[in-house]
């Protein structure tokens, strides 16, 4: 049993680490079907207007055709667009939603799942859910809705990124209020749950999606690329930690070295926020490199 505790807990590690990852520009390579998917539109430039046609593309992909179908047209497009590439974890929300309205039950919009551009789909299906149930039975049903998800016994990552979405969802429908949706996760029985939670309202707030209206939050501050982990309760500054960094190195134009971010996080509360910042930025040096 431990075993497999220990194994559900490093896949969950990793995901955050590929997601964190995926912040600053990369993309998990996954293996798929590529079915045969209608041409994609030439949306806007402007990303407002670019996430709405998207989201009606890729929505009536799904309806009529299937979330495979989905994914094998935003991959095509992903390889190809730059654009995609950095609203892709955007939308795969859109094809999360969309998966959401499509399955009546949670199980089943999983079991479609993909796990491309840091899993954002389920996040998106837990959004989609949350905007079916309306905020009061959305947070009085909080322990329920991942009850149907296997693995909560071994933490399994299917799991994880139920309870994770959660966050996604509280702060969809909470108008993307940071605090309170932090409020809300407390709610969730579980230590391992509540974190889940918190990371995703921390992952909600770094990135824009259709649901929001492409506007940015009003939690960033380039000026202060740590916050809000600076301001929020000790108890949630791993789970902002893990992910802020991300933020933190775009804030400084990416590719500054560890020189020119390392004194941003003196006075954190935690030095596991100044090693995660190392790791970002190996990662931001290892996708930088010509392919061989």
């Amino acid at each position: 049993m431990k075993l497999l505790e220990r194994k559900g807990i490093l896949g969950i590690v990793l995901l955050v680490l590929v997601a964190a990852a995926g912040l600053v520009g990369s993309h998990m390579l996954v293996t798929s079907r590529k079915p045969t998917v209608s041409a994609a539109p030439a949306c806007p430039k402007d990303r407002e207007r670019a996430l709405a046609c998207y989201e009606q593309y890729y929505g009536s992909i799904v309806a009529e055709q299937g979330v495979p179908e989905a994914f094998a047209a935003l991959k095509q497009q992903y390889g190809r667009d730059a654009d995609v590439q950095h609203l892709c974890d955007a939308l795969t929300h859109i094809i999360g939603q969309a998966a959401a309205r499509k399955y009546s039950e949670l199980p089943e919009a999983f079991q479609h799942g993909d796990n491309f551009c840091g899993s954002g789909y389920y996040h998106g299906v837990l959004q989609g859910r949350s905007f079916q149930m309306g905020q009061e039975r959305l947070l009085s049903d909080l322990n329920s809705i991942c009850a149907g998800i296997p693995g909560k016994e071994r933490k399994s990552l299917e799991y994880y990124n139920c309870v994770h979405g959660l966050g996604h969802a509280v702060m969809a429908i909470t108008g993307d209020d940071l605090f309170d949706a932090l409020h809300d996760c407390d709610g969730l029985t579980g230590s391992m749950e509540g974190n889940a939670c918190a990371s995703g309202v921390f992952m909600e707030n770094l990135i824009v999606d259709g649901a929001h209206g492409g506007h940015y939050s009003k939690y960033l501050r380039p000026s202060e690329p740590l916050y809000p982990c600076t301001a929020v309760d000790k108890k949630y500054k791993p789970a902002c930690f893990d992910l802020q960094t991300s933020y933190a190195l775009g804030a400084v134009q990416g590719g500054a070295r560890c020189k020119e971010i390392l004194p941003k996080c003196l006075g954190c509360v935690r030095r596991s926020a100044c090693r995660f910042v190392s790791r970002v930025i190996r990662a931001w040096d290892v996708m930088r490199r010509p392919p061989v």
